[in-house]
């Protein structure tokens, strides 16, 4: 495993390209209503982030193991879908409905990711809860992350808070993140105290906890790219770039 410690010079740039990223989800997750397409989102922040003078880091972004390249600029999951929906003209947006908006941005060479779960329109208080959760989940998760510490430290307290309510997606997690999109280490939202690799200052890690109404299961669509709960019910994500310091952490995809 080989963790990339940041230089001061290079989290400055992750921190200026986090508070533009947060800027941009804000942007689109305000343009989330009934009636409106996936495929519209996603040109919004495409354009956003093009005037902007930066780049969408999940466009035409291809992983080891991958069929085909991302080929949109923000991954949009919707209901029963977990992560990495594909945005489409077809998908309409309908009132009780809830979406995952997950963006990663390319600035100045530099890496950073952020996700929010937000409703369509109003909708029931089960679902309500469940984003509720998910978005306590991931504070709690940045809580527990700091210097010192160990990964395992975030995925156990993260494991802790759940308490068996929702089931936690464990085949995906966090990552770190900043000179690539996807670095080491590898942050489940589950674990063993004091488990796992230490958390060093100058560390950058994306936490993102994936939480499903039902259970744990997923599977994978037939585009090869959407996950999707295997039980087929709703799912919610929520995700933060974050720097490790000596104390708290610091958020870094916020405005």
């Amino acid at each position: 495993m080989s963790v990339i410690i940041k230089t001061p010079k290079e989290i400055e740039i992750i921190r200026e390209g986090g508070k533009i990223l947060a800027d941009v989800l804000v942007k689109v997750a305000k343009k989330v209503a009934p009636g409106v397409s996936t495929y519209e989102l996603d040109q919004y922040a495409f354009k956003l982030i093009k005037d902007g003078g930066d780049v969408p880091a999940f466009l035409n972004y291809k992983p080891e193991g991958a069929q085909r390249p991302f080929p949109a600029t923000i991954c949009i999951s919707v209901n029963n879908e977990v992560v990495h929906g594909i945005p489409s003209k077809g998908k309409i947006l309908k009132e009780g409905d809830i979406v995952s908006l997950d963006l990663g941005l390319k600035h100045r060479g530099y890496f950073t990711d952020h996700a929010v779960t937000v409703p369509v329109g109003k909708i029931s208080k089960k679902d309500k809860d469940l984003i509720d959760m998910t978005k306590k989940a991931l504070e709690i998760g940045i809580w527990a992350a700091r210097g010192g510490d160990a990964v395992g430290d975030i995925g156990h307290a993260i494991e802790s808070f759940i308490n068996r309510k929702y089931g936690i997606v464990r085949e995906l997690a966090g990552h770190g993140v900043g000179v690539e999109i996807h670095e080491d280490p590898y942050v489940p939202n589950y674990g063993k105290a004091s488990k796992g690799q230490k958390l060093i200052p100058g560390m950058i890690i994306a936490i993102e906890p994936m939480l499903n109404m039902g259970g744990e299961h997923i599977v994978s669509a037939d585009d090869n790219w959407t996950i999707k709960t295997a039980d087929g019910s709703r799912s919610a994500h929520f995700e933060h770039t974050i720097l490790i310091t000596e104390g708290d952490a610091e958020i870094l995809t916020k405005i």
